[in-house]
């Protein structure tokens, strides 16, 4: 398996840029085409397989959360512009913060390992709670489902099975419990109803051929991943309103 492994962490983030780019580009500037919509459910769970490694490899976690904050405050007003032509729409937040609680989660459970009594334990599990609340009532970018995603990639990490328990948790979010947009396959006289987010399931392939390695791990371009999120939504905002 080792010798198939060929894509590092940077690889993961172009792909799920370019998925995540095919995505935006489908929902304004070229609908209809159906199939970038599909293949660009396969970016989030990139992205949060990504927080999950990261958080691992980080060594200070409090400068990575507020990097996360960061990028989500200057995320919000093209995410709102691409997404509702407003600046402000206070019923949608960007996927930085999702990725952010997600990130606060997995810290908790760190510090859950480490409680020392039931208080300490307690206080832990209150807070994934609040911050999967959170990600509920403050309508994130995939809601407790995105943070849920998360914390499964970094749960099972380490497990002998990773692989198993990834797709596991993956069919059950996004196919048995999601709720949403899909479409119906006939299926020997029987319909199946496929999420659309189903399709996510998918990005295990490549993140199954990642290799556990960063790439350049260059300053520059570490942050050029982060600017590319609000830089292309207020791009496609921009090319929109001028030709649309």
């Amino acid at each position: 398996m080792k010798k198939i492994k060929f894509i590092n962490s940077e690889g993961l983030k172009l792909l799920a840029m370019l998925f995540m780019l095919l995505d935006h580009l489908w929902a304004t500037l070229v609908s209809g085409n159906q199939w970038m919509n599909y293949v660009g459910r396969l970016a989030f769970p990139i992205f949060a397989f990504l927080i999950a490694e990261g958080y691992s490899h980080t060594s200070n976690v409090k400068k990575y959360a507020k990097r996360l904050l960061l990028f989500g405050l200057i995320s919000e007003i093209p995410f709102d512009l691409m997404c509702t032509g407003t600046f402000f729409f206070p019923f949608h937040q960007n996927v930085m913060f999702t990725l952010l609680l997600g990130l606060l989660c997995i810290n908790e459970i760190e510090k859950l390992k480490k409680a020392v009594n039931a208080k300490g334990r307690v206080v832990c599990l209150l807070k994934m709670g609040l911050f999967l609340l959170v990600g509920t009532v403050g309508f994130v970018d995939y809601g407790a489902m995105g943070i849920l995603v998360v914390i499964a990639f970094y749960v099972f990490r380490n497990f002998k099975l990773a692989p198993l328990f990834q797709l596991l948790s993956l069919v059950l979010l996004f196919w048995v419990f999601f709720k949403g947009m899909g479409i119906v396959i006939p299926l020997g006289g029987r319909e199946l109803f496929l999420p659309v987010q189903a399709f996510g399931i998918l990005s295990l392939i490549p993140i199954w051929l990642y290799n556990g390695k960063k790439g350049s791990g260059s300053k520059a371009v570490k942050y050029a991943f982060y600017a590319f999120y609000p830089v292309h939504m207020a791009l496609i905002y921009v090319v929109y309103a001028l030709f649309f």
